[in-house]
């Protein structure tokens, strides 16, 4: 299987490229400027690509089975302030970056999309989701030690599955789980849909390792075409 990875050199997207690669398939890895990247793996070509402009993914998509997104505004993993900063400042960023992902395949019907979003879209009780629920979400970002301004870009990831939502494109939505890190690959974990998969002390957690052979999992077995799927310990 031939697996891109937009958001390469981030927290999840390195995960997934490891995880992919480790189960013998070929992946393309984009980021904003892949000429700075060194590389020595094999099955692996890093591209160039801007997210927020359809023309430019689609002139990557030939030869894709699958295309999994873990876009972030900023440098991501090497600075999470200024991702923070960024996402704050445009928090539409997500749902344009889902528009652009989804006119960019409409050439190309066939090749699926996973779009790596947040938690803000998950249900806190039937019919409320947490990116609504601003006193809770307020807390569970002061204990993240996030700025309460955040919540903006918490709401921006639920509008972008709201963008998908609208299309007919193979298109799946995975939602982490509200506490994730690296740590530890176990490969056990529930799987949920709309609401937190909670451990036997109420906490909704993953590690970033598990979260990407979730991801891997559903490219290369697809349970949630058109759909949104989370998980947790």
């Amino acid at each position: 299987m031939h697996i891109g990875v937009i958001g390469a050199t981030g927290t999840i997207g390195s995960r997934v490229v490891t995880e992919a690669l480790g189960r013998g398939h070929r992946v393309t890895a984009f980021s904003r400027d892949a000429a700075r990247i060194t590389e020595e793996r094999e099955n692996i070509t890093w591209r160039s690509v801007d997210v927020l402009d359809a023309d430019s993914v689609a002139a990557v998509l030939p030869g894709l089975d699958v295309l999994i997104s873990g876009f972030q505004p900023g440098n991501g993993a090497r600075d999470i302030a200024d991702t923070v900063t960024r996402s704050i400042a445009d928090p539409t960023l997500y749902a344009t970056a889902a528009r652009a992902l989804l006119t960019a395949l409409a050439g190309h019907p066939r090749i699926r999309l996973i779009v790596i979003g947040g938690t803000g879209s998950l249900e806190v009780e039937p019919g409320l989701v947490f990116a609504d629920a601003e006193e809770r979400l307020h807390e569970a970002l002061d204990a993240l030690g996030l700025p309460r301004e955040y919540a903006a870009a918490v709401r921006g990831h639920r509008d972008a599955l709201n963008v998908l939502r609208t299309s007919n494109r193979l298109w799946t939505y995975f939602s982490p789980a509200e506490a994730i890190a690296p740590g530890e690959r176990t490969g056990r974990f529930r799987i949920g849909g709309d609401q937190p998969v909670r451990d036997a002390d109420g906490r909704s957690r993953i590690s970033v390792e598990d979260a990407a052979v979730a991801l891997v999992d559903e490219a290369e077995l697809p349970r949630f075409v058109q759909r949104r799927f989370t998980i947790g310990y």
